[in-house]
């Protein structure tokens, strides 16, 4: 027992002379075990991973009333936004190799230290003199304190997902803890309106927001005792990262089914990226309105969510998890050509609004599936190189397709429906570009991608069923406490 009152030891060893007929294999029976305090840490990372996207995405909502009050123009307060994306991509090696090779505790208190710290700071900053300008400064320095906590958060679903819960749960608890970011996104779209309706309210706004900041950092630091329980919940639970850093990456870049889901779902990514940054823009053009807009974008989401809930569990129960990735990527780009054909109608709120839920349905509901696809064809790489380089390769595909759309958009000289202000673009190239590329990297997925489920594998093989080796009969058994 350990100090909790909990059973420790793994495994068991039980003879047949026991039994009394000397006859009987020896049996070895592997004891996994769950507990019940799993909930807990996927609370905190929820929680966290949740807290974080509403401090990257406070100021778009209400950018306006954000450079009025700190005194600069859109363009900086668009960094405000775009600085996480810059400090994700280079600290993204530093970040898995901390999950994989320190411990899921260290890495956790440190991503809710730096965000409750990049959240007070921005709260702090507002309070100098205007006279000073140390405002915007302030407000930047937590902002990348915030970046620098993201990919320590958002890297965490597989690898809490593998140490703490057992395969008939890791699909669902990748969801779960997947998903918060984007309901942290929605939240940051309601909150920051309704508070900040005028310049002068965005103090309050930012407290707002540094509360929960605080709460998290705190059930983090006194919550979560280890990073990983006492007994492993699974057989790959006990080998979890047992693949060294840089030799973990020497594999990937040899395994061809792994590349091609680096590449093709990146893609995905990045266009789902390139529908909520631009989505707003896109629509004006038809004089479509910001609120309507608002509503596509968190239409998007919360179907997404729904779906993401609904696949979770269907993969959990049926481990099918390329079907399901094929699948939903090709109904997401179908969903993405539809978007492309009826953006371009003006008067179809009804048809707009129903093709953004339908490619967020889709779209996001693959997501935790394909995190979990990428540990699965990668195994024994720890699950945060594995599921963080396809992050990585989502962000970098990300800046080139958003950069590559803004390329592609030409003046309009005469639009009659516009509602985008002075300057009006013509987005019918570049968002046929994005289907385009969705359509293209789609379809290599669907017919070049082919894996085994080597953690799968590797847990029949180690406990379920049952055989005889050297004499000896294993069989397995899962325990809660």
């Amino acid at each position: 027992m350990d100090a909790g009152g909990e059973t420790t030891s793994d495994i068991r060893t039980v003879y047949g002379a026991v039994s009394g007929n000397p006859n009987l294999n020896p049996t070895r029976l592997l004891c996994f075990k769950v507990y019940k305090r799993r909930w807990f840490v996927l609370l905190v990372l929820c929680l966290l991973n949740c807290s974080n996207a509403t401090i990257w995405l406070t100021f778009a909502p209400v950018a306006d009333q954000s450079g009025q009050y700190l005194k600069v123009s859109l363009e900086d307060i668009n960094w405000l936004s775009l600085v996480f994306m810059v400090v994700a991509i280079p600290l993204s090696f530093g970040t898995t190799w901390m999950l994989d090779t320190l411990s899921l505790r260290i890495t956790l208190i440190l991503g809710s230290w730096l965000n409750m710290l990049g959240a007070l700071l921005r709260f702090l900053g507002t309070l100098p003199p205007a006279q000073l300008k140390l405002q915007f400064p302030a407000v930047m320095l937590g902002q990348t304190l915030g970046a620098l906590a993201q990919p320590l958060i958002i890297f965490t679903p597989t690898k809490l997902a593998a140490l703490w819960f057992p395969d008939s749960q890791r699909a669902t608890a990748n969801m779960i803890a997947s998903m918060s970011n984007p309901l942290g996104i929605l939240l940051a779209n309601i909150i920051s309106p309704v508070i900040a309706k005028t310049s002068a309210q965005i103090p309050k706004l930012l407290l707002a927001y540094a509360v929960p900041a605080c709460i998290t950092c705190l059930l983090a630091t006194v919550g979560i005792w280890s990073g990983k329980p006492p007994a492993p919940p699974s057989a790959s639970a006990e080998t979890s990262g047992s693949e060294p850093f840089i030799q973990g990456l020497k594999l990937l870049l040899k395994n061809k089914p792994y590349l091609i889901l680096l590449l093709c779902f990146g893609s995905g990514i990045a266009v789902f990226t390139c529908f909520s940054t631009l989505l707003e823009q896109i629509l004006c053009v038809k004089g479509y309105s910001n609120d309507f807009a608002g509503l596509c974008g968190a239409l998007f989401i919360i179907f997404g969510i729904v779906g993401a809930g609904a696949v979770g569990v269907y993969v959990d129960k049926t481990k099918k998890f390329t079907e399901v990735t094929k699948i939903g990527l090709s109904l997401s780009t179908l969903s993405c050509i539809a978007f492309s054909v009826v953006s371009l109608m003006p008067h179809q709120k009804v048809v707009v609004a129903a093709v953004s839920s339908l490619f967020g349905f889709f779209g996001f509901s693959i997501y935790p599936i394909a995190m979990e696809l990428s540990v699965e064809s990668s195994y024994p790489v720890g699950e945060a190189t594995s599921a963080g380089l396809i992050f990585v390769s989502g962000q970098v595909q990300s800046v080139i397709y958003i950069l590559l759309l803004q390329a592609l958009t030409k003046p309009i000289t005469e639009s009659p429906f516009s509602t985008c202000g002075d300057t009006v673009l013509s987005w019918k190239v570049p968002i046929m570009v994005m289907a385009g590329l969705s359509s293209v990297f789609t379809c290599c997925f669907l017919v070049f991608f082919q894996t085994r489920y080597r953690r799968l594998e590797a847990e029949e093989q180690a406990a379920y069923g049952t055989r005889e080796n050297n004499d000896t009969t294993t069989s397995y058994q899962i325990v809660e406490n």
